[in-house]
């Protein structure tokens, strides 16, 4: 598959199939993405996209003649760093050199629902239209198995990358941001006093009533982190909630009258750090009534995690003045910056 480019912007970026092979080239332009803010999960992860032969997902790069990617500063890089031997379906013939200069992998979540992540592009191959070239190879791959939509997320502060979004037909779907309660066995001690108490065979359905007719649900748009699929969105369904119910990891909170919130912990990970095994329990999506169930709410959340043995915890909620603000009214951590997620429509005219 060929990306298009113009005279003015020199060759065409052509986006083929990952390989394995392409694994050090990607990882040579993705080191320092975020330079001092945070470290890209790309390298870590990429050799396994590659090399993954999974129906459901796909992985691209972009690729240009050597030549075209090296006349720009690389920034105390090695030249020719990205160089990869061609096999014929990208910018060279195969057994000639050519540079890979882009990545991006599309996800199936659902019979409907398909996500695009880890778009990254090589600073040294700016203006080439590589990030277009990927974002279609993408969305072309979503519409050809069935998808209707294609979502990606962005940080908020990731200006460049909110506009190629822009650019390629993604539209503003909503915002959220993590909640960072510390895991606490004893979290829930004082919890009989708080007139909200939690709910010790939360019922999947009344989750969902309450969800369904909750502010949370109508900011984010139906959606919460996929069960399946790390850091990607997709719609919150009943069944979904009945697993988690079914797996003891739906947590619910309430009172005499009914269900007053409720948070589903999608996944338990685990990652090594200077040697250190940090296990960190990640919520898919929270709901509550008002910020007295909010508190009760953080706590169990903090003790689940605590049972469940994370030194650390994220909790998905709507990125309104009300959600974070009846968080932080009950002394729980939250993340400094929002994330976007935004939203491609599939199915009108190619």
């Amino acid at each position: 598959m060929s990306g298009r480019g113009s005279a003015a912007d020199g060759p065409a970026v052509v986006v083929r199939e990952a390989r394995p092979a392409d694994a050090d080239a990607v990882a040579a332009f993705t080191r320092d993405t975020w330079g001092e803010r945070h470290e890209d999960y790309i390298p870590r992860v990429f050799p396994d996209w590659a090399a993954s032969d999974d129906p459901d997902r796909g992985t691209f790069v972009a690729t240009l003649p050597p030549e075209a990617a090296a006349s720009a500063d690389l920034d105390g890089r090695e030249a020719g760093d990205t160089r990869v031997e061609g096999d014929g379906t990208g910018a060279a013939d195969a057994g000639d050199p050519e540079a890979v200069v882009g990545c991006i992998q599309a996800v199936s979540l659902s019979e409907w629902e398909a996500w695009g992540q880890g778009i990254r592009v090589d600073p040294a191959a700016r203006g080439h239209g590589v990030g277009t070239a990927l974002s279609e190879a993408a969305l072309d791959w979503a519409r050809e198995r069935g998808a209707t939509v294609c979502r990606n997320m962005v940080f908020s502060w990731n200006a460049m990358g909110l506009g190629q979004s822009r650019a390629v037909g993604f539209e503003p779907e909503t915002e959220f941001r993590f909640a960072e309660p510390e895991p606490d066995a004893a979290a829930l001690d004082d919890a009989a006093d708080a007139g909200v108490a939690p709910l010790a065979d939360p019922d999947p359905d009344a989750a969902w009533a309450f969800w369904s007719d909750s502010d949370a649900r109508d900011h984010l748009r139906g959606l919460a982190l996929d069960p399946d699929e790390s850091w990607a969105c997709s719609q919150l369904t009943r069944e979904r909630l009945a697993a988690a119910a079914a797996e003891d990891r739906l947590i619910a909170v309430g009172d005499a009258a009914a269900v007053a919130g409720f948070a589903v912990r999608t996944r338990v990970t685990e990652r090594e750090v200077d040697g250190e095994t940090t296990r960190t329990a990640t919520y898919g999506v929270a709901a509550w009534r008002d910020a007295d169930a909010a508190g009760t709410l953080f706590d169990a959340v903090a003790a689940d995690a605590a049972a469940a043995d994370a030194d650390g915890a994220g909790v998905l909620i709507p990125e309104t003045v009300d959600h974070v603000s009846d968080v932080a009214a009950n002394r729980v951590s939250v993340a400094t910056e929002p994330d976007f997620v935004m939203c491609a429509d599939l199915t009108g005219d190619l």
